[in-house]
């Protein structure tokens, strides 16, 4: 019995660190996403952001997150501040258990440290080609260490919103509405791209750089998003279990499927062309519109809410536009308006789920966020500034934040 709880904890083990590896990868995902959708003269400052944000990230969860986020007490709404990760489970507590204790403490710990860093890149790609480099990394500092754990405590750390029987099984609200709502309040404050918008509502495309780059991180971000929903099974070491892993597999990358043929269509319905950035948003919104309940649905119904998303994030990111609201990367309409929508399917699946619940959850995230967000980002914004000079966006910020070009031959040539 001993040697079976033995290798089956190291089976689990493993699955898990492995998918927490592929969610890891999304890091690289984002970075190409969101280097291929600016323009050319700010491709270093947001692949510099990307890779800090994601030190930052692993830092200040190590520090404080992780324990405000697990170590509070259930059905509360107020966390415990505290700091490290704890100890890691002996050999007795792991047999003591009888196979209830199934995974190593150190891999639960790196499997949702990447997941922080996942809700703090939706930020990086909205407030684009405008945010100062350091206000960027200071306000990723207080979401990764704060802002993040206290709504994923009410959540997956065993709060007032799970005992009210909210249900977000990989995240659609915890990490991606979470990432959104403060993508908006920092956007809001930000304000839009020169020459974004025009006169009598005129609303001018500044296309990306690299199309193919873009394509490449959208691929890199549907694989990772295997492990995201994959491994918030946490278990793979039995029948039962592994058929469910199976199942999160097959339904995630339907979902991204049908996200990309129904953003695809209507694009080319309403715009007259196939428009490659709503096809890749389609991806990904299929993708966050499965992530509240990967499991439940059959593969076929996992396309259908997938297709939704799809439909729902081009509806999104022309809105936003008419709104005056500029998100380079469409990453407040993907991971904020199909978050939402994610949320809200749960209940056609999952017997256990209720719309009641449901909207309570999409509230709280909401309101917790955009507010905490708001201070802060209004925080940075009084002490050091949130937004660089017209003159210094004009030229780029990849010289004036980082002091280097990423195409340095081509930029060279055009002036």
């Amino acid at each position: 019995m001993n040697d079976l709880i033995e290798v089956k904890y190291a089976l689990d083990t493993f699955y898990f660190l492995m998918t927490g590896a592929l969610v890891l990868w999304m890091a690289a995902g984002f970075s190409m996403l969101e280097a291929g959708l600016v323009r050319a003269k700010n491709t270093t400052e947001i692949l510099t952001k990307n890779i800090a944000l994601f030190a930052i990230a692993c830092t200040m969860y190590l520090l404080v997150g992780y324990h405000i986020m697990y170590s509070s007490d259930a059905g509360g709404f107020m966390p415990s501040l505290g700091f490290l990760i704890g100890a890691e489970h002996t050999p007795e507590e792991v047999l003591a258990s009888g196979g209830d204790v199934y995974y190593s403490a150190r891999s639960d710990f790196f499997f949702q440290v990447v997941f922080v860093a996942t809700a703090m890149s939706i930020v990086s790609g909205a407030v684009a080609e405008r945010m100062k480099l350091w206000a960027f990394l200071l306000f990723s500092v207080i979401l990764t260490g704060f802002i993040y754990p206290i709504q994923g405590y009410w959540k997956w750390g065993g709060g007032f919103l799970d005992t009210a029987g909210f249900q977000d099984f990989a995240g659609s609200g915890v990490v991606h509405l979470c990432g959104a709502t403060a993508a908006l309040a920092g956007v809001i404050l930000l304000g839009a791209r020169k020459g974004k918008f025009g006169k009598n509502g005129q609303i001018n495309a500044i296309p990306g750089a690299n199309m193919p780059l873009a394509t490449l991180g959208t691929f890199i971000l549907w694989l990772g998003w295997l492990g995201f929903n994959g491994g918030s099974e946490l278990k793979i070491s039995d029948i039962g279990e592994a058929n469910a892993v199976a199942q999160v597999f097959v339904n995630t990358n339907a979902a991204a499927a049908g996200g990309v043929l129904s953003a695809l269509i209507l694009a080319r319905l309403w715009f007259r062309k196939a428009d490659l950035t709503m096809a890749l948003n389609g991806a990904l919104a299929g993708l966050v519109a499965i992530t509240a309940e990967p499991l439940a649905p059959s593969a076929l119904g996992a396309t259908l809410v997938g297709a939704v998303g799809g439909l729902i994030v081009v509806i999104a990111i022309v809105s936003l536009d008419k709104l005056r609201i500029d998100d380079p990367v469409g990453a407040i309409s993907v991971h904020g308006a199909v978050g939402i929508w994610g949320l809200l399917a749960v209940p056609l699946s999952n017997v256990d789920a209720t719309f009641s619940a449901q909207l309570l959850g999409i509230a709280t995230i909401f309101a917790w966020t955009f507010v905490a967000s708001l201070v802060v980002w209004a925080i940075i914004k009084a002490v050091i500034g949130l937004r660089v000079s017209e003159e210094e966006e004009y030229e780029g910020v990849d010289i004036t934040e980082c002091g280097m070009e990423a195409y340095p031959e081509f930029i060279g040539s055009k002036k």
